[in-house]
């Protein structure tokens, strides 16, 4: 991690859960951190808790607008330095089965989950290749990527998860092509104990305590924390390509 001490790492869906914890790692080994969420209060809030070696900037994106991304990668570019590292966190998990599914739903998912991290990804690679720094890319991907389980009302999320590993896969092919040695990595963890499950509108937090908190064995956020504390800890000629992580009792 002492390669990246100074250096700028931007963390979508900073302000809460899994992005809150990756910031607060970053912070921790003096890396600048820039939050982009909708919430840019909440991302501030981490600084209030405790000191850091490393510096946060809180900026106010949402990942479902183009534009806006587009504004901010402009704004860190011009204002703290261009980025090294960026984690793609930002995603949602709202009901969206696609028999009876509202297609607002599915495209807020889609657009979350696959098309921000798409429009983050061509940001930040530009800006890596502009400035001639052999960054790195972590999209935080899920099992559901990897395989299709007979789960209820999660059809557009489990579609969006593979979505998002294909993505990472043809831009690390893409790479290679122009002989960049920008690298891109995965880290698909297993259900996670997070609020994404209530703030997504999936369960309210009472369905979610009694039918599943007591019944299903979780991974902590800092579980996927540490599996991007583990991709950054490697040396530059190292790629990891995919962490799968499961909590144990998880099928």
């Amino acid at each position: 991690m002492n390669q990246y001490e100074h250096k700028v790492a931007v963390v979508t869906g900073a302000s809460a859960g899994i992005g809150a914890n990756i910031t607060e790692m970053l912070l921790d080994n003096g890396i600048t951190v820039v939050g982009l969420a909708r919430g840019k209060e909440k991302i501030e809030e981490i600084t209030q808790k405790r000191s850091f070696k490393g510096t946060l900037h809180a900026l106010k994106c949402d990942v479902t607008k183009p534009e806006e991304i587009i504004n901010s990668f402009k704004w860190i570019e011009e204002n703290v330095g261009p980025l090294t590292i960026l984690i793609n966190n930002a995603g949602i998990s709202g009901k969206n089965n696609i028999i009876d599914g509202v297609i607002k739903d599915w495209k807020d998912t889609i657009d979350t989950n696959l098309i921000g991290a798409s429009v983050t990804c061509r940001e930040a690679i530009f800006q890596m290749t502009k400035n001639n720094i052999d960054g790195i890319i972590i999209n935080i991907g899920s099992t559901a990527g990897h395989q299709v389980d007979d789960v209820d009302a999660f059809d557009m999320y489990i579609a969006s998860k593979h979505g998002l590993k294909a993505l990472s896969e043809s831009i690390r092919l893409h790479l290679l092509r122009l002989n960049s040695k920008i690298r891109v990595s995965s880290v698909s963890p297993g259900i996670v104990e997070t609020d994404i499950w209530v703030s997504s509108g999936v369960f309210t937090k009472e369905e979610f305590d009694k039918n599943f908190k007591t019944t299903l064995p979780f991974l902590n956020v800092e579980d996927v924390t540490n599996a991007v504390k583990y991709i950054l800890s490697n040396p530059p000629h190292v790629k990891v390509v995919d962490v799968i992580i499961k909590p144990i009792g998880q099928k």
